[in-house]
This record gives structure tokens, C-alpha cells and sequence, in this order.
């Protein structure tokens, strides 16, 4: 009768550190207190340092000598987060990722600032964001604040992996994969969650704007309402690839993703999407469109809404905006610029569309980007310290 209470204590206990996640239960929280690192023997040659030109540095191609893993159970909840020396994971064919996309991914940058310090850019807005991803693929929530102290003694251990060239960075890539080994459509009762790093060079080559031009055909479509166009998930870009090879194809560099019977713009490539007009009431304008559920909340467009309206010389909005919308203003001249904003780049300027087998001119060139440019220089002189920004960047000690 004892031995019997005293496992009706046990579970008693583990009941009441049990909580409800995203359908799931999960025992025990990610924490960074802890954290374990083991030491690479075998160093590997950094790219950055042996190069002649930052453009040089292939993008995705080379990654630095350690990695962030935390693994979870439903039965135990999160295990203790570790660093390891970079390699290859030994997973299952059967792995639920594999089969059914039960995975999703962020991506920031840690920046060598002009005084010598690393520093993000809003990465508690990667962790949040992450968290919703995680939701909507059925994986267990994280405490965004805990695994950003953990990505942090990632880059305290590979610091020297932050190329100390103007333009340059540190990509960093955490990805989420359920890692049950079950052929069956169901949430994953195990998890990974770990973070890789690569130094990127400048999106620009020579520092100078290069507008793209971009391929807009209605039949394809990236998200539409009710699905997961809003999350970062690998399943809203494999498909992707195949409609980039057809703008390639066209002469074209990006594709102009459209939803609706009227056509609506909504975003560009793997980039949210801006344009600078005149607006039909005169004023000039800085639009973009809504978080309507089809649209990646990206880090950078929230960046550009909140720094803009601080400039108080142009009116700053979310609204739907269409083709048709796009043509009017080109025709009036009341189009000024148009560009894409994420991660990669900051800002992308646009000078052409093709739509419908007609070649629509995009004045970015001629007008200067100015807004572009602007952009551009406030929040790089924000990231790399030129412009000191508590608020907004978080510094790796």
C-alpha cells in the first residue's frame, strides 16, 4: 500500500508540471541553464577570412564549426540544449518531418559592429514568430528568451565566425523538425530543435542597388486564407522553386506572387513587398500589404512600417493594392518606387513587372529610390552599430 502511494505521489508530481501545448504535453520547459558544449578537434577553414572581396562569400554554402541542438519528448519535455561540433544528424527514414512537414525555420543575423561588438537584429521577433510556426505545425512551444541565451553561447563560441567586413554578417538558421519515427498523420511526440550559422556577404554587389525585375502570372499562388501562408515553413517554399524557374525563364528575377480574382499583390520571392507613390488623394505614401493571413509577418517589413512613420514625411499604411491598382499609378505617374524587404537584403528595388505578357516600367531607377536607399542606410546603421538602437538590437557579450 505504501509503494502504492508513493507512485501516486510520483505522478502527482509529474502531473502538476504537466501543461497543454499546441495539443500536445509537454513535462518540462527549454531552459539555458545548463547548457552543454563539447568542442570541435577539427576546426574547419573559414571562408570569409581567405577570400578577396566579401563577394566572394557564397551565401548558404559554408557554415561555422559548432551547432545548437535541444531535443523534446511528449513523455519528458524539453532535454538540456547542447553544443556540438558541426555534423551531420543521424535520424530516422520514417522521420515525421520527412513525410508530412511537421517542421518549420527562422532567419536572423549577428553583425561585427563598428566598435567591435556582435549584435541582432530584433531576434525576439524570430523567436515569437518561430513560436507561431512551431504552432501551426504541430510542434511544442519554447521559451523564445531561453533559446535566444542559448543561440547567444552558440555565438560566443563561434564568434570568430562573424565576418568583421562592412556589409557582411553571420546567417543564422534555427530549424524545428518532429522527429517521430511514424508513418502516420498525427503530431510528432518527439522534436528537434537546433540552429546552424553561416557568414553571408553583401546582398549588393559593391554596396550599389541592382533593381530586379519580376514575373506576375495569377494562376500561381503562394498562400491563400485559412492556410499557412503566415508561417515560416519549408512546405510554402519547395513549391516555390518551380514557379522561380518560370519567371527565369520569362528574363525575369523574382516572381510577384498574386491571389484573388482582382489580382492582389501580396508578396515578392521569399520578400514582403512595399511600393512609393502618390497616393489617389495626393498625398505620397509608403503601403504595403495587410497581415491578412497570407502574408509572412517578416521582421524587416514591421521595421520599415515603425521607422517610417517616424520620418513624418510620408503617410505609412497596410492596405490591399492590386494590379490593376499598380498600372493606374504607373500611367499617372504617380508610382515612385517599388521594393522587396527581408532578411537578405533589407530592401530589393523593383524596376519591372511582367504581367499578363505586358512589361510594366517601375520608376525606381529614374526617381532615386530615395525611400530604398533610406531604408536601407537607417537600419544597416542600426544593426551595425553606427546608430546605436537599444530598443531594437540585442549585443552578444
Amino acid at each position: 500500500m505504501a509503494l502504492f502511494s508513493s507512485k501516486l505521489s510520483s505522478l502527482h508530481k509529474i502531473l502538476q508540471k504537466t501543461v497543454l501545448i499546441n495539443g500536445v504535453r509537454s513535462v518540462s520547459g527549454l531552459k539555458n541553464e545548463g547548457i552543454e558544449v563539447t568542442l570541435t578537434k577539427n576546426p574547419m577553414p573559414k571562408i570569409h577570412e581567405q577570400v578577396k572581396s566579401p563577394n566572394d562569400i557564397v551565401f548558404g554554402k559554408n557554415f561555422s564549426d559548432h551547432m545548437l541542438i535541444a531535443s523534446w519528448t511528449k513523455e519528458e519535455g524539453w532535454m538540456k540544449p547542447k553544443i556540438v561540433p558541426y555534423g551531420n544528424l543521424s535520424l530516422s527514414p520514417a522521420l515525421s518531418a520527412l513525410h508530412y512537414s511537421t517542421e518549420c525555420f527562422e532567419g536572423l543575423k549577428a553583425f561585427y559592429g563598428v566598435d567591435g561588438k556582435i549584435r541582432l537584429f530584433r531576434p525576439l521577433e524570430n523567436m515569437k514568430r518561430m513560436n507561431s510556426s512551431a504552432a501551426a505545425a504541430s510542434l511544442p512551444e519554447f521559451d523564445g528568451a531561453e533559446y535566444l541565451e542559448c543561440i547567444k553561447d552558440l555565438l560566443r563560441v563561434d564568434k570568430d565566425w562573424v565576418p568583421k567586413m562592412d556589409g557582411c554578417s553571420l546567417y543564422i538558421r534555427p530549424t524545428f523538425i518532429g522527429t517521430e519515427a511514424s508513418v502516420g498523420v498525427k503530431p510528432s511526440n518527439s522534436a528537434m530543435l537546433y540552429t546552424i550559422c553561416g557568414p553571408a556577404g553583401p546582398y549588393f554587389s559593391g554596396g550599389a542597388f541592382n533593381p530586379v525585375s519580376l514575373y506576375a502570372d495569377p494562376k500561381y499562388v503562394r498562400a491563400w486564407p485559412g492556410g499557412v501562408g503566415a508561417f515560416k515553413m519549408g512546405g510554402n517554399y519547395g513549391p516555390a522553386i518551380r514557379i522561380q524557374g518560370h519567371a527565369t525563364a520569362k528574363g525575369c528575377d523574382q516572381v510577384l506572387w498574386l491571389y484573388g480574382d482582382d489580382h492582389q499583390i501580396t508578396e515578392v520571392g521569399t520578400m514582403n513587398i512595399f511600393v512609393h507613390w502618390i497616393n489617389e488623394d495626393g498625398d505620397p505614401e509608403i503601403a504595403t500589404p495587410p497581415l491578412d493571413g497570407t502574408i509572412l509577418p517578416g521582421v524587416t517589413r514591421m521595421s520599415l512600417l515603425e521607422l517610417g512613420a517616424t520620418w513624418g514625411t510620408h503617410k505609412v499604411v497596410e492596405r490591399r493594392m492590386n494590379m490593376k491598382d499598380i498600372i493606374k499609378a504607373v500611367e499617372e505617374k504617380r508610382m515612385k518606387e517599388m521594393f522587396g524587404a527581408g532578411t537578405a537584403c533589407v530592401v530589393c528595388p523593383v524596376d519591372r513587372i511582367l504581367y499578363m505578357d505586358k512589361s510594366i516600367h517601375i520608376p525606381t531607377v529614374e526617381t532615386g529610390g530615395e525611400v530604398a536607399k533610406r531604408y536601407y542606410k537607417e537600419l544597416t546603421d542600426i544593426q551595425y552599430g553606427r546608430a546605436p538602437n537599444n530598443d531594437w538590437t540585442v549585443t552578444v557579450d
